[in-house]
């Protein structure tokens, strides 16, 4: 293999494979980027057999071949070569030869057929969505994917089309996140995407209204194109929660809150909370106003939020994490506030229209 391409090009689509690399593994190949060069491009692959990541960029190819080289040394070197042309060159024992300018370097390589070879599939559909709305929506979204990969159904977000309707749900046990758009796709179709991909997406996904992210699906796998990116992601299998039927109906206490004054008084309540000092902040809401209260070993806190609330007086607990987790991700200038009774999740949803839900489920508050 010989090439030379532009220094700027390659140090960012190394940058952006490496994510996808394993940093510990028992197969050597795993630890390192794939570099293909064919048809005047350098393709690089990185790949930790859950999520793949694959880019081409613009080369002057005078010899094709194929090498892997270790991501992180790889990565390490081009981010410091001098902002010219790089000359990359391999011989028949994988030595790398890297040059820019007075720079030189020498590595081993390894044969790229110890590479394991990203996943084929029977394609199931093939969705196209603004890339500004999808990475918006995930990122309302992510916050209530849950981390405990005995539940592993939950480590990811549903993915549901259905009826020109997009729904992305993730819970947690703790939290729940519904982000809800109308798209261009009639078609029925669930799937659950894994955090890790959805991370990639938020970092890769443009903020341009006429960029798209196209998603194909198969059984098991799915392919995220965004630009000159293709992410390649292990679905979650099972049977994700009947999730409509977990919303609260019963509304018997209502209040229109400003979202920003809202998470400044629980911010102001967290501040006698830690991780090793844990206590709910309590809301109690009365018919002018909802008063916040958080006591801990080390201090009392009080505030007031002057608004009307209809229906019953009640009071309720939560974990300051979790509901600014929630607050901290609406999208609107005011917030409707829903609660059924002081042990059932509260919900939290825009004055106008159902682009997203939240529901945070209370702590237990002791009386006396």
């Amino acid at each position: 293999m010989k090439l030379i391409c532009k220094q700027d090009s390659l140090s960012s689509a190394v940058t952006n494979v490496q994510r996808a690399v394993s940093a510990k593994t028992t197969l050597p190949a795993l630890e390192g980027i794939l570099l293909r060069a064919e048809n005047g491009k350098i393709k690089l692959c990185g790949y930790d057999l859950e999520i793949g990541i694959t880019t081409a960029i613009e080369a002057n190819i005078s010899e094709e071949g194929a090498i892997v080289v270790n991501a992180k040394l790889f990565g390490d070197i081009v981010r410091r070569l001098p902002n010219e042309e790089i000359n990359i060159e391999t011989d028949d024992k994988y030595i790398t030869y890297i040059s820019s300018g007075e720079v030189k370097y020498q590595i081993v390589g390894m044969y790229p057929g110890e590479f394991p070879d990203l996943p084929s599939f029977d394609e199931i559909d093939d969705i196209t969505i603004q890339s500004a709305l999808l990475k918006n929506m995930i990122k309302q979204t992510i916050f209530a994917t849950s981390d405990d990969i005995t539940k592993m159904i939950y480590t990811g977000a549903l993915f549901e089309f259905e009826n020109n309707v997009f729904n992305i749900v993730a819970i947690d046990g703790i939290k729940m996140a519904i982000r809800k758009e109308t798209v261009d796709y009639d078609k029925s179709s669930r799937f659950i995407v894994p955090k890790k991909a959805l991370n990639e997406i938020l970092k890769l996904g443009g903020d341009d209204e006429d960029e798209n992210i196209r998603i194909i699906t198969g059984q098991r796998h799915a392919i995220f194109k965004i630009k000159n990116y293709s992410i390649f992601t292990r679905l979650i299998e099972g049977t994700f929660l009947d999730y409509k039927r977990t919303i609260p109906q019963n509304i018997t206490t209502e209040a229109c809150v400003v979202a920003r004054d809202f998470i400044s008084s629980v911010e102001r309540m967290s501040l006698l909370t830690s991780e090793k000092i844990q206590s709910p902040i309590r809301l109690h809401f009365t018919e002018e106003e909802i008063n916040l209260s958080c006591s801990t070993t080390i201090g009392k806190a009080t505030d007031i939020i002057k608004t009307p609330v209809k229906g019953a007086e009640l009071e309720i607990g939560f974990s300051n994490k979790h509901l600014l987790e929630a607050l901290r991700n609406t999208d609107s200038d005011i917030i409707k506030i829903e609660l059924s009774n002081s042990s059932t999740a509260m919900k939290i949803s825009p004055t106008e229209g159902d682009s997203y839900l939240f529901l945070v489920v209370p702590m237990l508050l002791q009386r006396g």
